[in-house]
């Protein structure tokens, strides 16, 4: 698995990037497909200070791309809503590959 941490306007110190791959190890744990991890942290100008920053994560899986973005106040808070999100889309994915997965072995029989 390839994981790309990068930020747009500010630096990934080490401290933030530990916590993004200890977010992101427990989204991981559902499937073991997972070719690359792109993840994108940022801080917009915007002149109201709500939701600033600004969490997004690219997941590709074998034959899907997962996405979701997540703005809060705080960095970490968005970090913590965006793995919050992947894990129940990677979950939803998995739920679809072992449904799919039945039916077709119902078929065969």
């Amino acid at each position: 698995m390839n994981l790309t941490i990068s930020g747009h306007h500010l630096d990934i110190t080490p401290a933030l990037r530990s916590y993004v791959t200890t977010k992101l190890e427990r989204v991981t744990k559902h499937f073991d497909q997972v070719v690359d991890v792109r993840v994108l942290l940022s801080v917009e100008n915007k002149q109201e200070k709500d939701k600033r920053q600004r969490a997004e994560c690219r997941i590709g899986v074998k034959g899907n791309d997962l996405f979701a973005e997540s703005s809060h106040e705080d960095l970490y808070a968005a970090i913590d809503e965006l793995a919050d999100k992947l894990d129940r889309q990677m979950a939803k994915h998995k739920e679809k590959l072992q449904s799919h997965d039945r039916a077709a072995a119902k078929h065969l029989m």
